[in-house]
Parts: C-alpha cells; sequence; structure tokens
C-alpha cells in the first residue's frame, strides 16, 4: 500500500517537473521584451490619459511614439510643445513645434437670444436630450446646456453660465485635449488655433437653416448674408450650408467681418477696447 502511495507522489512530481518545464520553455520562447524607453516618455507625458492625442492613454502614447520612426504627426495636447521636445530630445528624433490650439462654443443662442419654447423633463445629459428631440427652443442646432463637455474635462477649464445657459472655456485651464469636442452632440465645441496674443475671430453659430427662419430662431444666428465674406480681403470666410466659416489659417484679425455682420454672429476674443470715435 506504501510502495503504490510513494509511486504515486513520485509520478505526480515528474510530471510537475516535466509540465514547469515545458511551461519555462513556451514562456522563453514567446517573451516580449519591452522597451526601457516606453517608461521613460512615459514619466515625461502629464499622465492625464485624456486621449487627446488620440491614443486610450499615456501608455499607449508612449508605445507609439517609441515605435513610430517620425513622430511629427504626433502630438500630447497637454505636454504641449515643451513636452514633445523632451521626448524628442531623449529619443534623438525629431519633431516641429505646433501653433497651440483652444476650445471655442459656437453658439451665442444665450436665453436672450434663443428664448426657450418647452421644457425638457428628463435626464440631465445632452446626448439623451439630442437623441429624444431638437431641444428646448426652435434653433434645433444650438447648445443644449446640460453640461456634458463640463462633465467630459477632466481639467475644470469649461463650466455652463447659469444665465446664459451656454458653456464658457477657461483659457487658463484648457489644455485642447478635445475631450469636450468629442462630449458635444451638437458638434459645436471647436478646437481652433488661439492666434497671436491669444486673439482670434470665429462664427459663433452652427445654424444651418435658411436665413429667415434662423434669424426667427436666434437673434445672433448667421443667416449667411455674405457681407463678411465680400468685405474680407483676405478671402478666409467661406459659406456652406447656410452658414459661414473662417478659416484660421487665413485669417488676419482685421476685424471687419466682425464690424459688418449685420447679426453679431462673429465673435472676437482677446482684443483691446475699440477706440470709440470722438466728435471733432
Amino acid at each position: 500500500m506504501s510502495s503504490t502511495i510513494l509511486t504515486t507522489i513520485l509520478m505526480l512530481g515528474i510530471l510537475a517537473i516535466g509540465l514547469a518545464v515545458v511551461l519555462y520553455i513556451v514562456a522563453q520562447k514567446f517573451k516580449v521584451v519591452e522597451d526601457a524607453r516606453i517608461d521613460e516618455v512615459e514619466n515625461l507625458l502629464p499622465g492625464a490619459n485624456c486621449g487627446g492625442c488620440g491614443s486610450t492613454g499615456c501608455r499607449a502614447f508612449a508605445e507609439l511614439v517609441v515605435k513610430s520612426d517620425d513622430i511629427s504627426p504626433l502630438f500630447c495636447p497637454v505636454g504641449g510643445n515643451e513636452t514633445m521636445a523632451k521626448i524628442a530630445e531623449m529619443l534623438g528624433k525629431k519633431v516641429e513645434a505646433k501653433e497651440p490650439v483652444i476650445a471655442v462654443v459656437r453658439c451665442s443662442g444665450s436665453c436672450e437670444n434663443r428664448p426657450r419654447t418647452n421644457e425638457f423633463d428628463g435626464a440631465v445629459s445632452c446626448a439623451v436630450m439630442a437623441a429624444t428631440y431638437s431641444g428646448d427652443t426652435d434653433c434645433s442646432f444650438g447648445c443644449l446646456g446640460k453640461g456634458d463637455c463640463v462633465v467630459a474635462c477632466e481639467f475644470d477649464a469649461i463650466h455652463i453660465n447659469p444665465e446664459t445657459l451656454l458653456p464658457e472655456i477657461d483659457e487658463t485651464k484648457c489644455t485642447a485635449c478635445g475631450a469636450c469636442v468629442k462630449a458635444c452632440p451638437k458638434l459645436l465645441v471647436e478646437l481652433r488655433k488661439k492666434g497671436p496674443k491669444n486673439r482670434r475671430i470665429y462664427v459663433s453659430c452652427m445654424n444651418k437653416d435658411k436665413g429667415p427662419v434662423a434669424r426667427k430662431e436666434c437673434k445672433t444666428a448667421c443667416i449667411a448674408c455674405a457681407i463678411c465674406r465680400k468685405n474680407c480681403e483676405f478671402e478666409a470666410i467661406t459659406i456652406e450650408t447656410n452658414l459661414a466659416y473662417i478659416d484660421a489659417d487665413k485669417c488676419r484679425l482685421c476685424r471687419k467681418c466682425v464690424d459688418t455682420c449685420p447679426m453679431g454672429s462673429i465673435k472676437e476674443v482677446n482684443f483691446p477696447p475699440r477706440k470709440k470715435d470722438t466728435e471733432i
């Protein structure tokens, strides 16, 4: 009886040793050696894991940077040019500085400009609201004001103004990660170039209805009258689907479009106060 037990134990021991050897050989054969530089690059990144770079997180972005021969198309919006320069120096690769961008909200439909005509009694979510009906105003293109963009921002850079019910961007906190852009079901948030001295001009409207209809829906809606385009000397303004758009690459910030827009749809940011005409 005892010999049978000893034989069984011996056989199990030999089997265990054999399996361990097989597992070791398989592990060595399929072992993946990770590039140590990935950890170094990850340590240089801000660790926000916001996805603004297009990757699932900072670790995935670090792997992509290390494996890419050309990292010029890659960019960490949170770390910015400074972080990318450090990464390039560490890897011995070249990268060009990119012009900084910032989020802008393309809607001026405040409660005053775009009166509420009905009430939504449902989940406090822009996504849910947009999926169920057009909104609580006559403009089906405007901001829903439920704050999905606020929830999506990990940097506390966007808040809903309680008076206008419109989101406002805090320029000192915005990292241009793009989370708010993805969160808005109405596609009202755009990443635009900050511009020289942080000055920029853009059409703060996304209403694609025809002029007379848009005018009734919102006091500051773009009516595609083309006056701004006619007055732009740099061909920076185009009109498509009843809506004007300003190309930041062509715009020279002359502000003629702002002055001539009859609806006040074009917004200027961070410009000095205009000099008032004085009577001679």
